[in-house]
């Protein structure tokens, strides 16, 4: 296995798409609850600046979520979603939405593509689901949507599984595979090698090869650009990073990297002056702090820094022993 460089700091790929991810990932700090206005200003902005696809939440399944604690994102619902965006649809942009293996019913929920203004749906998996995420897969492709699959955790993965879960999905109609930093704890020559994997699958089975990456020890945008350097495609940011506890790759970052100039960075820093600052000064919490460096260093789930930081603690020694604790 070699690894070939595929870009550098001055070239660009016409094969690259960003996904911007700020509502679905955003939306596990605050429960999805974004206005009307927030996500239409955002998905206007998201057009100005050339991204590629906006992935505007979860299809979660109203028969396993009390649909009264979520904001209208957890399930993306057709009819929300035509009720804000329907009048500013642009077709120069994908919409996404991701379905959790045994979190969503996409058979049931999923209308056929002809009657959705939905164009992709993003399948979330760990190791051990493959098969039940290769059959949603199926049912997605067959209702006429662009399909991706996010194999998560993949840093606790063993080798000999991630190769075999790569080669079931070889065999899939899934279109694009994502690498998925779930836990932020993989180093970038660690994220080349992981890259390299994915991208030989790919090549023999005619996918493409996307990146999701988190923030713990503040390496995303180094993880997301040493892959999109390997040849991966499909590059996942957010708006000032918010995302699930650490955050995810920068949009801010990345539109700043990437050399193809259908991408503008000027739409992006005029939404995070007007919308994104609201957001934190409404005391909204995301983003890079010692307790998510702690379990990405240590390789866990940030489900207790997410903790740690909702009951403000700052006692980072004592966390520590507490997660070292917690691997014995």
């Amino acid at each position: 296995m070699s690894e070939t460089i595929k870009g550098t700091m001055i070239s660009y790929r016409p094969d690259i798409k960003v996904l911007d991810a700020t509502i679905r990932d955003g939306g596990l700090v605050n429960n999805f609850g974004f206005t009307d206005e927030f996500v239409r200003k955002l998905y206007q902005t998201n057009i100005r600046a050339g991204v590629d696809i906006m992935e505007i939440g979860y299809l979660a399944d109203p028969e396993l979520f009390d649909e009264s604690k979520f904001g209208k994102w957890k399930f993306c619902h057709e009819d929300a979603i035509h009720a804000v965006l329907g009048d500013i649809l642009d077709p120069k942009m994908q919409l996404a939405v991701m379905a959790d293996v045994g979190r969503a019913n996409v058979e049931r929920d999923l209308p056929d593509k002809k009657d959705s203004i939905i164009d992709m749906v993003r399948i979330a998996t760990y190791i051990n689901t493959i098969p039940a995420a290769i059959e949603m897969i199926e049912t997605c492709a067959k209702k006429g949507y662009h399909t991706t699959v996010n194999i998560m955790a993949v840093s606790k993965a063993k080798e000999s599984e991630l190769q075999e879960a790569l080669d079931m999905l070889g065999h899939s109609s899934v279109e694009v595979i994502y690498l998925v930093d779930s836990y932020g704890s993989l180093y970038p020559l660690q994220i080349r090698q992981l890259a390299q994997c994915y991208l030989d699958a790919a090549e023999k089975y005619g996918k493409q090869v996307g990146i999701h990456a988190h923030n713990n020890q503040q390496l995303a945008f180094a993880n997301t650009t040493e892959c999109a350097m390997m040849g991966v495609s499909y590059l996942d940011a957010t708006m000032a990073e918010m995302g699930r506890g650490a955050g995810n790759c920068a949009m801010e970052l990345l539109l700043g990297f990437l050399k193809n100039p259908k991408y503008d960075i000027k739409p992006v820093l005029a939404f995070l002056q007007d919308e994104m600052q609201k957001l934190k000064n409404d005391g909204i919490v995301w983003g890079y702090d010692i307790q998510y460096l702690l379990t990405g260093y240590l390789n866990q789930h940030p489900r207790a820094a997410i903790a740690f930081t909702k009951d403000q603690r700052q006692d980072y020694f004592t966390f520590f022993q507490e997660l070292q604790e917690n691997e014995s």
